[in-house]
């Protein structure tokens, strides 16, 4: 009996898009534990622009648009199965591609999602899209502009991908981990444990003060490290505190709400 193979090419392209419906519908089941929610269901649906079924739509559009650029850049860059032979037993490779990734992909998202707010013309026709949602939750994550997708996640990927060497079957763990931290950082909620708020400064507290009117000039940075927000003076220091009404709030330190 004949196996049916699946190309690293082919997976690199699916599996981050299957992840972040996967991981998206993990924390859509949790949204009901209104004690760790950062907002409550009815901030969300008080506060939030646009309909969840527009955001439904909204990202799969993206999802395309970025699984065509995937499969255009897998097939210039051609196969790589002789590299995957070569690296499959270096750890050392292989942490090294990761990491190189994962800088290239914050300093180009950062510097893109920065200039996109403080060009006037950007931040209405462009970005304004994403900030619709004012409280975030896990599966608006990729909610963007097609032209804001096309430039801050798909071109930031591609460029990750290119520069760090990786070969497509790393880039299927490599994009499936950024896709889950991405999620991670706009569901909207603070649970135990989460070993992404252990590991990362950058996190779903974090990027909420984003998302929020005070905090749009401020934490910039995605989705791995705050690096940049700190030496360009544009993080925001908060502390996380419990709302009467159940729940956390990320609240910035006083000398920044008061600016």
């Amino acid at each position: 009996m004949m196996g049916f193979a699946v190309s690293d090419e082919l997976l690199g392209t699916v599996a981050p898009i299957v992840v972040y419906w996967l991981y998206s519908g993990i924390y859509v089941a949790l949204s009901s534990l209104e004690s760790y929610r950062l907002h409550s269901k009815v901030e969300e649906e008080e506060k939030n622009l646009v309909s969840k079924g527009s955001v439904v739509k909204g990202v799969l559009v993206q999802q395309v648009v970025q699984a065509v650029v995937a499969i255009l850049l897998f097939t210039v860059t051609g196969s790589d199965a002789e590299a995957d032979k070569a690296q499959q037993f270096s750890l050392l490779v292989l942490a090294r591609q990761f990491v190189t990734a994962m800088i290239v992909l914050d300093t180009w998202q950062y510097f893109m999602h920065r200039y996109m707010h403080h060009n006037k013309f950007l931040y209405k026709h462009i970005h304004s899209q994403h900030h619709r949602l004012i409280v975030p939750y896990a599966y608006g994550a990729l909610y963007n502009h097609p032209v804001e997708g096309l430039l801050l996640d798909t071109v930031g990927g591609a460029l990750s991908f290119l520069v760090s060497g990786m070969s497509p079957r790393t880039s299927i763990f490599f994009f499936s981990f950024a896709t889950i931290k991405t999620v991670d950082d706009h569901c909207g909620l603070w649970l135990p444990g989460n070993l992404f708020h252990m590991v990362f400064k950058n996190n779903s507290a974090y990027h909420d003060i984003h998302h929020q009117l005070y905090g749009t000039k401020y934490n910039f940075s995605q989705p791995f490290f705050v690096m940049w927000d700190r030496i360009l003076g544009t993080y925001m220091p908060y502390s996380l505190e419990k709302r009467e009404d159940g729940g956390f709030e990320a609240r910035p330190t006083k000398e920044f709400k008061d600016d």
